[in-house]
């Protein structure tokens, strides 16, 4: 989807962006300043210092021979191709010796450091100038200040020291400032070439960097707005970069592939009490309603409330059982969780259910090779393992030979399998044994064992709750249910 460029400006990466751009820019600007400044003073400061150099040799040669040695000195000095620059004047500041021809007025007239730089003309100048023009000749007659002027313009600059000598004729010893100039404007051209390089370089990596940011971010809207429009098998794309777009979509993924689970869930459970909580609701009410016409006994009342109550029990217990795999199935439990003994959690669901199998006339063994340990939920344990041996006595009884069920603990590998096995005619279709932990499912077709198909249900949950697992494997013959315990970490 193309943005325009307000509606990319209203992005936070946009506006970060440019943020962190102002912020480059404000400091490179900074930077140039500054680096341009230090050079100055650092090429005024060598300048300075050649010139006290050569007002020190002129000293000396003042000292010498007094004026006659020092004007022969600033002569033959003056000759010399060089930047330096040589004057002696008198009193009135008429130049009587040196390089320069003509100076910006008021130059000679402050003893000390000129306060800034000045404009002037070296001897030879004009006569190179007029040769190179001749048509400048009516221009060459104009004071001495206009030309002066004109020089200075053209960058004819230079700092002097100026000294009044014991006869009161002036002495100025200076330094062009033609090569620290350039020198200067090359270090400001460099930096703005620097800093013009790395403001496009930062335009162009912002725009590239961030228009493919922006296009991931466009895509992850677009998916999103599929998903809030019902699409819930919809997902956030992944690229495979592994950044923190990808970290992000695979997060966002999970989650959605875990609320579509739960929704999933949600309805399988609103269909199936629809279906199967239809039919004790309608058993009441003809109950009620056939105990309410005609004339009745109270015994018959009091058969008919007993029978209301007991219904009326196990739909409670289904309720309960619905509610309790739905919070184990979300990861949320009130259920602390602790050290369980598994063979003493074993030894007494067998002690409970001993007077069952009996009346069924079913065998209920045993076989423990080893006290183990895990981290989990006595009372939780306890409820899976009662729901698995009573389904076992309940199927086991249609076997053709002894009806027996054996529950066995021991260890394979890095984990702890408590199984309880029978010999009846089992799940031998392997489709049927992964619904047969799905809520209100019931493979027998005719119904006629008591129970609400939601025992497995909840033993699957139960055990997910503890990080483990629930299978259900083929038994020759008859069904094993093998509950499956990591061990603990410190174990």
């Amino acid at each position: 989807m193309a943005l325009s460029v307000p509606a990319i400006m209203r992005t936070t990466a946009a506006r970060l962006s440019a943020l962190y751009f102002l912020l480059f820019a404000i400091c490179a600007v900074l930077l140039v300043f500054y680096m341009t400044s230090l050079s100055a003073r650092m090429l005024t400061a060598q300048t300075q210092e050649t010139i006290n150099d050569e007002v020190l040799g002129l000293a000396r040669a003042y000292q010498r021979g007094g004026l006659p040695v020092l004007v022969r000195v600033v002569e033959a000095r003056s000759r010399q191709p060089g930047a330096n620059l040589y004057l002696i004047a008198d009193t009135n500041g008429q130049i009587l010796t040196g390089n320069v021809q003509s100076l910006e007025p008021g130059v000679i007239e402050t003893e000390g450091w000129t306060t800034r730089p000045f404009s002037y003309r070296r001897f030879g100048e004009g006569e190179l100038e007029r040769q190179r023009n001749p048509a400048s000749d009516q221009n060459e007659m104009q004071s001495s200040e206009s030309e002066v002027q004109v020089e200075g313009e053209k960058g004819h600059n230079a700092i002097a020291l100026v000294l009044r000598l014991p006869n009161q004729m002036i002495m100025l010893v200076g330094r062009d400032l033609g090569e620290p100039e350039r020198f200067r404007a090359v270090i400001r051209r460099a930096l703005m070439l620097a800093l013009g390089m790395m403001g496009l370089g930062g335009l162009l990596i912002w725009f590239f960097v961030g228009r493919a940011a922006l296009k991931r971010i466009d895509s992850v809207s677009e998916a999103s707005r599929r998903i809030m429009g019902g699409d819930l098998s919809g997902r956030l794309p992944v690229t495979g970069a592994g950044d923190e777009f990808d970290r992000l979509s695979e997060n966002l993924n999970s989650m959605l592939a875990r609320i579509a689970t739960l929704n999933e869930g949600l309805k399988q459970v609103s269909d199936n009490i629809a279906h199967d909580l239809k039919t004790p609701l309608t058993r009441l009410r003809n109950r009620a309603e056939a105990t309410l016409s005609g004339k009745q006994k109270t015994t018959d009342y009091r058969q008919a409330l007993e029978g209301t109550i007991a219904e009326s029990d196990q739909l409670i217990k289904t309720f309960n059982a619905i509610l309790m795999i739905s919070r184990l199935e979300a990861g949320y439990s009130s259920e602390s969780t602790s050290r369980v003994d598994l063979a003493a959690s074993v030894r007494d669901v067998v002690e409970l259910y001993e007077p069952v199998a009996e009346e069924a006339g079913v065998t209920l063994e045993t076989s423990m090779q080893d006290a183990f340990v895990v981290e989990g939920n006595r009372e939780l344990i306890g409820q899976a393992l009662s729901n698995i041996v009573d389904n076992a006595i309940k199927y086991s009884t249609d076997s053709t030979a002894e009806p027996t069920v054996r529950v066995a603990l021991d260890r394979v590998g890095r984990e702890v399998r408590l199984s309880v096995s029978d010999n009846g005619q089992g799940i031998p279709d392997d489709a049927d044994r992964a619904r047969a932990t799905e809520r209100f499912v019931r493979l027998e077709k005719s119904r006629s064992q008591p129970g609400s198909g939601l025992g497995l249900s909840l033993a699957k949950a139960i055990m997910k709750f503890h990080s483990g697992r629930l299978d259900l494997l083929p038994g020759d013959p008859g069904l094993s249910v093998v509950m499956s315990f990591p061990e603990p970490e410190d174990h």
